[in-house]
């Protein structure tokens, strides 16, 4: 195999599986790493944003994933006592997007549409049970020493890219700092399939309820809703998942004659850090292994695609038109400042928002927000922000 047309990319979650099938479709070649058996059926991330889905269309990815989910092409913030909301529709964006709303789908369904789609195109070799143990970088490219169902093995290629996610180790073997916080308190989610929309009147498919003593997000996705709970700081995981906790929250948060079918939960730390370079040489990172944050606003995963949708085409251009490798330097200026300046402070945000303690700062706020949808140029800007738009834009005035 030519090394200089060969992209090695860690991690075969959203981030790695595009940025594979953004260099596939090309022509270049890749050999994408899992550690684990096969893809992995993570529930976390489950909302696509209009950029992103403008971008997935590009490769043919779009036309096969929104089957898979629900448009969501509105979007509501709520108080928990009154009732009272604010109800924003994605439709004002029309003249910027090809897709005027959100699709709800978990992220799963992404690598599973695009599995067949990089083996169609001849020019990737999916390897799964392999693990990456250490990086070497060199002038002109990178060796990456791998183990995997055949024992150790050393593969060479012009690039690395890291998507391992959080706990990245390409990110550790080249030795790069994550920058910022930790949240005290762990989130939790709870996914059933209790009928929310019969009981919360004009419940939209995405909504963010505040409340003095417990705030949460009410998702719904394909099947079941997803609830996202704040927990106290210093509460035990096994507490915080006993059954009978669990059904304490959901019954304060709608009261249920029958208990409440729990279809899967799940506890995890919140990161709003960001690594402190992308790039090494010839190693770089991109999504969960570069930022993490809250999710609030569902910004992670699609921080994290537009990542790759900005990396992958200046490698392209690289490799087969022999662009400058500042290119690649670019890509960090670009990503990590935006994720900086937008995504970072915009989830912080987000969460401070939610978090209003007094119903009046509560009502004061969608007082605000239906004061805004009523101007539809205020909407169109504060959708815009939210939606990712503004990132992109920002990122492309970058140089």
């Amino acid at each position: 195999m030519d090394i200089n047309n060969h992209v090695i990319i860690a991690g075969a979650g959203p981030v790695g599986c595009t940025a594979a099938l953004i260099l596939a479709q090309a022509g270049v070649k890749v050999t994408l790493l899992e550690s684990a058996a096969s893809l992995i059926e993570d529930l976390r991330a489950s909302t696509f944003h209009p950029p992103s889905l403008d971008m997935l269309d590009e490769l043919g990815v779009t036309e096969k994933l929104l089957p898979q989910g629900l448009i969501a092409s509105k979007y509501q913030y709520r108080d928990r006592t009154s009732g009272a909301y604010a109800e924003f529709d994605l439709g004002v964006l029309s003249d910027i997007t090809k897709h005027p709303y959100r699709l709800q789908c978990e992220q799963y369904k992404l690598t599973r549409t695009i599995k067949p789609m990089l083996e169609e195109t001849g020019n990737a070799d999916i390897r799964f049970s392999t693990a990456v143990t250490s990086v070497t970088n060199h002038a002109d490219h990178v060796e990456v020493t791998i183990d995997g169902p055949e024992g150790k093995d050393t593969l060479s290629g012009r690039y690395l890219i890291g998507s391992d996610g959080a706990r990245s180790e390409v990110r550790k073997e080249m030795n790069i700092e994550m920058e910022g916080f930790t949240y005290p308190e762990l989130f939790l989610v709870v996914s059933t399939d209790f009928p929310f929309e019969d009981h919360l009147p004009n419940l939209s498919h995405v909504n963010y309820i505040s409340d003095s003593e417990e705030w949460c997000t009410i998702l719904r996705v394909p099947g079941f809703w997803r609830v996202l709970f704040p927990t106290i700081e210093g509460t035990s995981e096994d507490e915080l998942l006993a059954p009978d906790k669990i059904e304490e929250r959901m019954q304060r948060l709608v009261k249920s004659d029958a208990p409440y079918n729990i279809v899967h939960t799940t506890l995890y730390n919140i990161h709003q850090r960001v690594a402190k370079q992308y790039r090494v040489g010839n190693v770089l990172i991109a999504g969960d292994a570069a930022h993490l944050n809250n999710p609030l606003g569902g910004m992670g995963m699609n921080g994290g695609l537009h990542d790759v949708f900005n990396l992958c085409p200046k490698m392209i251009d690289i490799i087969q038109n022999g662009a400058s490798e500042d290119l690649l330097d670019l890509y960090e200026r670009q990503r990590r400042d935006v994720t900086i300046d937008f995504i970072q402070s915009q989830t912080i945000q987000n969460k401070k928002n939610i978090e209003q303690m007094t119903q009046e700062q509560r009502l004061e706020h969608i007082d605000g927000l239906n004061k805004m949808i009523a101007d539809p140029a205020l909407a169109a800007a504060f959708l815009s922000r939210n939606n990712m738009f503004d990132a992109l834009k920002r990122a492309a005035e970058i140089t």
